[in-house]
């Protein structure tokens, strides 16, 4: 059959979709429905609607009072631990008086979604405003689910952000049909993750709702981060959250075809049934530590830092309508001037090391410097991500990344387990990088000694991962055991500014999905994200990638030649023997940079994708890295 023949389909169901749009009776009608629902009475007639007492909120109320126009004051907390950042999340929605918005790219239904979702509900009950915006793709895909969060209390809003065809689910006809009719629009997704409180305190980062990124999946998880900002910047994020509350791409439930059919359905109210836990101990015990003063003042509290200039900033909703506009892509803006300043150091954590153009003119005119600032970068291998796709176009641009722009390269291995006692011992003996300066600089990592009193001997810590979703399963490895997969995006710059946020640094955040990031102008925030990155790259929790010593000494020089060409085609970048792979440290040894002269008397090479077992998805790394250089940008 032609190939225009197996398109038909596609192009039909294109142009039926495009014209089954609602009537205003049917919103009406879905409308009058959610309204006469029964049970959507306030259960709190209190003025601060039975809010519970939460420091973290009291703190950040106190710095809104403390601050002036002239001298803003915001605390500011680095949340490593996940356990921890869900507590932290559950306390300030149990102290919300008045509103609750949230923001986010994934929602999935396993114990995380639930639980979130059940204390929104209950918050809204109460007598709380709650927003919850996400992202149509990959949230909340049960439209009983959507049925009974339309109708459960008039405080609770709930909207899907750019449904390319009207509808909150998508199965794959019509996802077929979003990429041949409307493929920009489908392709821009809102990667932004929020929850504010009150417009006082907000937390961003990296974590969606789901199982595995808060540690709580038992085969696979994300080591990830956020950060906790409280005071003026509170104004920020509730700028932020309006402009896309507001955009055209954010649909409520009742517009949505799928979701309004239902409603007028002939079926009883659904009500809200109380969760379904695969572990309720597991969940009781965060909603108690929540709860538990001490608790939070021992993990969050003491971490909690006054700081004046904190910002929040984020890309416009829909910036792909406006791709010249500067201001559509203020985000991108900000970190690419960050990152153009640094005078001495740039530490960097993304998950998937694919640059755009202009990061990649940034760092190459930054290692033309006299002396150049030293680059480290903390990312995933392929024995540790489940981009396998986004891993084979990192691992062509190997040999550019370290002679080019003269990056330091740290690939997590996937049962990272970044003890402090390592932390410690690394950074008491250790040789200097080529600059003279420590590859990881003395001090303890918010991660480090909590973790180890209350997590002892070889027992996994709780409060560094979460999850990408079900969308791609990670390459099979060669040894067993959960696995650990980066997810955290995080940079620091000169020791004296840092962000974190959702942005992973690659294009298809600088051009297609929207982020947002916190920047902290602070040296002592700045030295505590920069210990936590240092911390994953230190060698019993990562690879540290160098240049390959050719082995055999003419026909080694003649297959790197071969292979720098190679890596400098477009498509057919077959040759096997690249120029840079993946080393091991030695016992006895301290961590080094690839270019201290002592680095391969401690370093042992272990191959270019160490762990892996031959797959399919080995094979599927190769063939991206020869043939995929062109579809980079939406990977």
């Amino acid at each position: 059959m032609s190939p225009r023949w197996l398109l038909l389909p596609v192009l039909l169901l294109v142009a039926l979709l495009q014209g089954c749009t609602l009537s205003r009776a049917q919103i009406r009608a879905a409308g009058a429905i959610v309204a006469a629902s029964p049970g959507r009475e306030d259960s709190c007639q209190q003025a601060d609607h039975c809010a519970k007492p939460s420091p973290l909120l009291e703190a950040a109320q106190q710095a809104l009072a403390d601050s002036t126009p002239g001298q803003p004051v915001n605390t500011v907390t680095l949340l490593d631990d996940s356990e921890a950042a869900l507590a932290a999340r559950i306390s300030l929605i149990r102290a919300a008086q008045h509103s609750i918005d949230v923001q986010t790219y994934i929602w999935d239904e396993d114990d995380i979604g639930q639980l979130m979702l059940n204390e929104l509900v209950q918050a809204a009950r109460r007598g709380v405003k709650v927003r919850i915006l996400a992202d149509q793709l990959f949230s909340f895909d049960d439209l009983g689910l959507l049925d009974r969060l339309a109708r459960v209390s008039p405080n609770l809003e709930v909207k899907l952000y750019n449904p390319t065809f009207h509808d909150a689910q998508t199965p794959p006809l019509e996802f077929a049909a979003s990429v041949v009719c409307c493929f920009m629009k489908f392709n821009q997704r809102m990667h932004n993750k929020l929850l504010l409180v009150d417009d006082a305190i907000g937390i961003t980062g990296g974590r969606n709702y789901q199982n595995r990124y808060f540690n709580w999946d038992p085969d696979f998880d994300y080591l990830d981060r956020d950060v906790m900002a409280g005071g003026p910047v509170g104004r920020e994020m509730a700028d932020s959250f309006a402009l896309f509350w507001q955009h055209k791409r954010s649909v409520p439930l009742i517009r949505l075809r799928d979701v309004n059919r239902r409603i007028r359905g002939d079926r009883a109210a659904p009500g809200w049934p109380a969760p379904h836990y695969t572990d309720p101990a597991r969940v009781a015990r965060v909603q108690s530590e929540a709860e538990d003063p001490d608790w939070l003042a021992a993990w969050i509290g003491d971490d909690t830092l006054h700081v004046s200039q904190v910002n929040y900033f984020s890309d416009l909703p829909a910036k792909t309508d406006e791709p010249t506009k500067r201001s559509a892509r203020e985000l991108t803006g900000r970190l690419m001037r960050m990152v153009a300043d640094a005078k001495h150091e740039v530490v960097l954590q993304t998950p998937y090391l694919v640059l755009s153009k202009r990061a990649q003119d940034i760092f190459k005119r930054l290692h033309r410097e006299d002396p150049p600032p030293s680059i480290i970068i903390s990312t995933n291998s392929l024995a540790a991500t489940d981009a396998f796709a986004v891993y084979g176009l990192s691992y062509k641009h190997r040999r550019r990344y370290l002679t080019e722009y003269g990056f330091q390269i740290h690939e997590l291995k996937p049962h990272a387990d970044s003890a402090a006692e390592a932390f410690e011992e690394a950074n008491e003996d250790q040789d200097d990088g080529p600059t003279g300066q420590p590859i990881a600089a003395p001090g303890k990592s918010a991660k480090s000694g909590k973790l180890r009193q209350r997590f002892p001997g070889n027992e996994r810590r709780p409060g560094m991962f979460g999850s990408q979703g079900k969308r791609n399963r990670p390459a099979p490895l060669r040894s067993s055991g959960r696995r650990y997969s980066l997810h955290a995006k995080s940079m620091v710059v000169d020791d004296r500014f840092a962000m974190v946020g959702s942005h992973n640094f690659d294009p298809r955040s600088d051009h297609y999905n929207t982020e947002a990031a916190v920047i902290v102008h602070d040296p002592r925030f700045a030295s505590e994200l920069r210990a936590s990155i240092i911390e994953d790259t230190l060698p019993q929790n990562a690879w540290t990638i160098a240049r390959r010593e050719p082995t055999i000494p003419v026909l080694g020089h003649i297959s790197q030649a071969i292979g720098d060409l190679s890596s400098r085609l477009p498509l057919f970048d077959l040759w096997p023997f690249r120029y840079a792979t993946s080393y091991e440290i030695k016992p006895g040894c301290a961590p080094l940079a690839p270019d201290n002269p002592k680095f391969r008397e401690c370093y042992t090479p272990v191959g270019d994708f160490p762990d892996v077992a031959i797959s399919p998805k080995l094979i599927y790394t190769r063939l991206i890295t020869a043939f995929g250089a062109g579809v980079k940008g939406i990977l």
